[in-house]
């Protein structure tokens, strides 16, 4: 495991899976209109959205926090983190 213990590619993890995470709770939960109206209001959809995409992210760095590979944990929260931003500054 210590040949994947990366910065980068726990940034790409980071920045990969809420994005995909993020289509597929679109999918599963019909989100596609309120998205499509621009219902951008603060504590609306899309903080929502941000808010969950990112619980997979959370997930791994525990899983690779656990494991003892420093390097890709930290990428992986340094990849969350513009999901994490975004989420706060929708709701201000």
């Amino acid at each position: 495991m210590d040949r994947f213990d990366r910065y980068w590619i726990g940034i790409v993890i980071g920045l990969i899976l809420p994005a995909a995470f993020g289509l597929a709770f679109i999918e599963v939960e019909d989100l596609w209109y309120p998205l499509k109206m621009l219902y951008f209001d603060a504590g609306s959809v899309l903080n929502k959205l941000l808010l969950v995409s990112v619980f997979p992210d959370l997930a791994l760095i525990f899983v690779f926090y656990t494991t003892d590979t420093w390097k890709l944990s930290k990428g992986v929260l340094i990849g969350a983190l513009p999901y994490i931003l975004a989420s706060i500054l929708v709701t201000m």
